[in-house]
């Protein structure tokens, strides 16, 4: 079977992937395993995880995990918001749109690693894009009546979920945590995203559906439809 390995961010991303994005691939006979990227290394045993601290350190990461002939795939699933400063193509963006500065920067991570299995995926700009393509879901889980329609005219607003900017104080999470503050960031947002569905997070969000698009192509999926 096909294996498809993703380095998550942190916590949400890697209950994101367990709880939704494994079930979404394992319907195309692709089997997804998930680690969270180790931030730093305790003289206690274990590691501490999640975050990204800087790209020497991810970088090893990855291509320690390339040593796995098992992957057939690998990729990430980290925030373009807050990535390290010295990430391949971060000094070189142009002034284009927001999302062809992110297709940069990941075209010069592949560069870099330089593995045909390696896809590098950056959010645009957080996870929490994709949960604000739910926003019945969001009413639901927060009981809030008139909680959807104001996700709806915020991403209508911003011209869709991934074009909510990353600044300090209006980044997605912002956005959503002033919508909704008893958000649960790692609960609320993967159970957000499971229960609506990827379908319509793709349709929503034009870079997570490349990248899906992506991930499918170098597995050699062909879904229906």
């Amino acid at each position: 079977m096909r294996r498809l390995h993703i380095l998550c961010e942190g916590q949400t991303e890697e209950q994101l992937t367990k709880e939704t994005l494994a079930p979404y691939f394992a319907r195309a006979d692709t089997y997804v395993s998930c680690s969270v990227i180790t931030t730093k290394r305790t003289t206690i045993g274990g590691d501490a995880k999640g975050g990204v601290g800087r790209w020497s350190a991810l970088q090893r990461e990855i291509r320690g995990l390339l040593h796995d002939p098992s992957i057939t795939v690998l990729t990430t699933l980290v925030d373009y918001y807050g990535a390290p400063s010295d990430t391949p193509g971060m000094a070189t963006r142009t002034t284009g749109s927001p999302q062809a500065q992110v297709e940069h920067v990941e075209a010069a991570m592949a560069q870099t690693i330089d593995d045909g299995r390696f896809l590098p995926h950056l959010v645009m700009h957080e996870t929490e894009a994709w949960v604000l393509a739910c926003p019945e879901v969001l009413g639901e889980l927060s009981g809030e009546q008139k909680l959807p329609e104001r996700v709806r005219a915020l991403t209508a607003r911003a011209g869709g979920p991934e074009a909510i900017n990353d600044g300090p104080d209006t980044a997605p999470s912002k956005r959503l945590r002033a919508l909704m503050p008893g958000y649960r960031k790692t609960v609320d947002g993967p159970d957000a995203i499971c229960l609506t569905g990827i379908d319509e997070v793709r349709r929503q969000c034009p870079h997570a559906d490349a990248w899906f698009r992506a991930v499918d192509h170098r597995l050699g999926i062909q879904r229906a439809g």
